[in-house]
């Protein structure tokens, strides 16, 4: 490789901590079922008082997920995020380093305030429900930003939830705009329905004249196109991307490497937890194609590997396990 890294990312940094609950709980909470909803401080303070012990608790966001995903599996990655001087900051620098990822996140540096926190809402169809309250990864700035790093890199990802914060969007844009000067490669995630319902003209702004890797599940893709035709969303992507993978849950994934669309099939699991899984999906498929898989190959492992966290709890597996996929795949 003759960068140092293969994917520099961007993203809200949230400590995830994950709860099972069940849908009458998020119907008596008057919480929406199924996707992400920003919510305050005050608020999910009110709502944790309802919620049993955290199942789980780990450094997340969405890009951060992806980004230890690569690193897993024997990638470099370096994680580019804003966390505060508080216990849950640290927890999440540490656990970052623990996961062999590079930051811009040092001991001193973390500014006072809150880190935001994700309380995962999973209920016993495999439905994830996520209360998000960003704290200082709100205003995410060019400070945060490692120009050095960014140049030295092959992708740069960007997670589609910084759209929320206007902060955060610009700062987006600037660092996209450092990766075309510096012919680094960007990518970008949808990430989550809501984000295009309500912010798909700031996602616009983010993508500008096109990204050469786009990432999308099925629903956001449709949302994106403005269309409930698949073949009509898969002409849109094409002129803002120059290849992009859209997730499709039980009927697979499709792939569009720039000449072909290639159709990657399911592996047919019982899915516990679907949290993450579009993560693991990105992560597993920025590894492949900057590690010598071609497309097809990397697609098969994204899918393997996104199968096999949804039978598990939690938006991460175990480092041997994801290993072993990919000499499955190899």
């Amino acid at each position: 490789m003759s960068k140092k890294y293969h994917v520099y990312g961007m993203g809200n940094a949230l400590v995830d901590m994950e709860f099972k609950v069940t849908p009458e709980l998020l119907t008596q909470l008057a919480i929406d079922k199924g996707v992400m909803t920003l919510i305050d401080e005050t608020q999910q303070i009110e709502v944790v008082k309802h919620l049993p012990n955290p199942w789980k608790q780990c450094s997340g966001g969405s890009a951060a997920n992806t980004l230890v995903a690569i690193s897993q599996l024997g990638g470099k990655g370096f994680y580019s995020c804003k966390v505060a001087d508080d216990e849950a900051g640290l927890f999440y620098l540490q656990d970052l380093l623990n996961c062999g990822l590079d930051t811009n996140l040092t001991v001193e540096n973390r500014p006072r305030g809150i880190t935001g926190k994700c309380l995962v809402l999973v209920t016993d169809d495999s439905s994830r429900t996520m209360n998000t309250f960003i704290g200082v990864t709100g205003d995410l700035t060019l400070q945060e930003l490692d120009e050095t790093a960014l140049k030295d890199s092959e992708y740069l990802y960007i997670e589609g939830y910084l759209v929320s914060s206007p902060t955060a969007k610009k700062t987006a844009i600037l660092a996209k705009n450092i990766a075309e000067k510096n012919r680094v490669k960007t990518s970008f995630s949808l990430s989550d329905p809501n984000m295009v319902e309500f912010f798909r003209d700031g996602i616009l702004e983010i993508i500008g004249n096109g990204v050469d890797l786009l990432f999308a599940n099925e629903t956001e893709a449709l949302k994106m196109a403005n269309t409930e035709d698949f073949d009509q969303a898969i002409a849109y992507f094409k002129n803002i991307a120059q290849t992009f993978a859209i997730t499709r849950g039980k009927k697979g994934s499709v792939i569009f490497e720039g000449e072909n669309l290639l159709e990657i099939p399911a592996f047919p699991v019982t899915a516990v937890d679907t949290v993450g899984a579009g993560d693991m999906y990105a992560g597993c498929l920025l590894y492949g194609i900057t590690n010598g898989l071609d497309w097809n190959s990397a697609g098969k492992l994204a899918s393997l590997a996104s199968a096999e966290l949804v039978t598990n709890f939690g938006a991460r597996l175990d480092t041997n396990k994801l290993k072993e996929l990919l000499n499955q795949i190899r």
